[in-house]
């Protein structure tokens, strides 16, 4: 008697366009990456990773030190001396005033990688918020805020002291600090909530150079100076 044998074949519907990480962000996948191991797939995003770091490393060294070589500018300044021979005497002085060169060149140098980061991200993302977002900005702003405060302070010897030396630009960055956060939570909460408006955004950008403005004229006693009476009571 002749056994019989039935097989049955089932056809089930793959869709070699719906896989893990299949969903086309930015740059990656650039293929199908349908019928690779996912080991595979994660050692050379890894891979990717690490060499993206090293170059936005890289890019923002040289970033860094063309700021510091454009602050570093001086010229040198010709100022009547009767107390010398010839009668002038030559003083260099700095081209780039130090409290807008270190609110300015020298921020933007160091907030630049956060900064195109969330720029390529929204850009990217139809002009809407993704997984990074402002957060980005305002994370790397708090770590320099306070991680970044607390280890300068703890890195003064013992038996040494530490003194401001300008103290009206150091209240006005303290509170422009405090304020940046304060703005935030009144753009996304308060005047148009999860929403930024043009003039949100206008106002925002204007802000910066209030800051200089402020900043600088704080460095030059243009106002709040103190009278010889107030000094004598010091």
């Amino acid at each position: 008697m002749n056994s019989s044998r039935i097989v049955i074949t089932i056809h089930e519907n793959i869709d070699v366009y719906n896989y893990t990480c299949s969903q086309g962000y930015l740059l990656l996948p650039a293929i199908n990456e349908y019928t690779w191991h996912p080991h595979v797939r994660v050692g050379l995003y890894f891979a990717g990773l690490i060499w993206s770091f090293l170059g936005v490393a890289y890019i923002a060294d040289i970033f860094m030190a063309a700021i510091e070589r454009i602050t570093s500018q001086t010229r040198i300044v010709r100022i009547a001396d009767p107390e010398i021979p010839d009668g002038i005497r030559e003083v260099e002085l700095k081209v780039w005033n130090d409290t807008v060169a270190n609110l300015s060149l020298l921020a933007l140098g160091t907030s630049a990688p956060e900064i195109l980061l969330s720029v390529i991200e929204i850009t990217g993302n139809n002009f809407e918020s993704g997984e990074l977002g402002p957060g980005t900005i305002v994370g790397s702003a708090a770590f320099n805020l306070l991680f970044i405060s607390a280890i300068c302070i703890s890195c003064v010897p013992d038996g040494e002291i530490r003194r401001i030396q300008s103290f009206k630009v150091f209240g006005v960055t303290s509170f422009t600090c405090v304020f940046a956060y304060v703005w935030m939570v009144i753009v996304l909460m308060g005047t148009s909530p999860n929403v930024i408006e043009i003039w949100e955004a206008v106002l925002t950008f204007l802000f910066f150079p209030l800051l200089l403005l402020v900043a600088y004229a704080a460095e030059k006693d243009f106002f709040m100076k103190q009278t010889k009476t107030d000094e004598k009571n010091l």
